[in-house]
């Protein structure tokens, strides 16, 4: 049993060249593609342990494949927990999860996804915060291109799951149908934006080019990626992504 009112697990998938990020292939190599998934995992679990500072949180990563669990181990801090998540679909995945953090004594419980490694940390605590109070609903942060970097709930509603077109752009809004056909409240974050193809890599390589991003900042601004930084230092000094330009600061923040 963990003490933290609420419990957030990364859907985390273990990093192997050609099973991770391959929609970045090219321009990225299988093996880049593979590195920068790891970067992005020990960034976004660096972000919630962050937010556990400021808000009854804990950790986790829900995992798969089922045999690499070892891989989380040498990843991840050890404070991340580990939720074994290889399950036949999508929707099977989220709700095995998020009935585990019930399970592990979480009041609340939240996925988050593995490809906003800019994501404030702002709004993993107003999530947790949100969570804590007394009226039953559902937390949901809109991505960009239709899906959800995350979603909350204090009790599992297995109807917002069901009939939903994983993977395509209605994601979320199929998934806010199931809500108000469940009479649910819906706290809506702010929308922020995943990195699954090369304008969305370039994107993220502007925001952490810019200057207020060399440090981290407050809560309320996106969270500076280290490990991500790192590399994308390392890849932009040798390979030019040149069709898809930087983004301006100014463009590189979603409203």
């Amino acid at each position: 049993m963990n003490e933290a009112s609420c419990g957030i697990a990364i859907m985390a998938k273990a990093s192997a060249p050609g099973r991770t990020k391959t929609r970045l292939v090219p321009p990225l190599s299988l093996d880049e593609a593979a590195a920068l998934n790891t970067a992005f995992l020990k960034d976004i679990a660096d972000n919630v342990l962050r937010a556990s500072q400021h808000a009854s949180i804990a950790g986790y990563a829900a995992f798969a494949p089922e045999d690499s669990e070892e891989f989380f181990h040498r990843t991840l801090p050890p404070s991340i927990g580990l939720i074994d998540a290889a399950l036949p679909t999508f929707g099977d995945c989220l709700i095995h999860t998020l009935e585990s953090l019930f399970a592990r004594g979480h009041q609340a419980a939240v996925v988050l996804n593995s490809d906003s490694p800019t994501l404030p940390t702002g709004i993993l605590v107003e999530t947790a915060r949100v969570l804590a109070m007394p009226n039953e609903c559902v937390v949901l942060g809109p991505c960009g291109d239709g899906g959800y970097y995350l979603l909350g709930l204090k009790t599992i509603h297995h109807r917002l799951f069901e009939d939903i077109a994983w993977s395509t752009e209605r994601v979320a809004a199929q998934t806010l149908e199931r809500a108000q056909e469940l009479d649910l409240d819906v706290h809506l974050l702010p929308a922020w934006y995943d990195v699954d193809d090369i304008e969305c890599l370039n994107r993220l390589h502007g925001e952490i080019c810019q200057p207020h991003a060399l440090s981290p900042g407050g809560l309320a601004e996106p969270h500076y990626p280290s490990a991500t930084a790192a590399l994308l230092e390392n890849l932009w000094c040798y390979r030019e992504f040149s069709h898809c330009d930087t983004i301006s600061a100014s463009a590189s923040r979603v409203v």
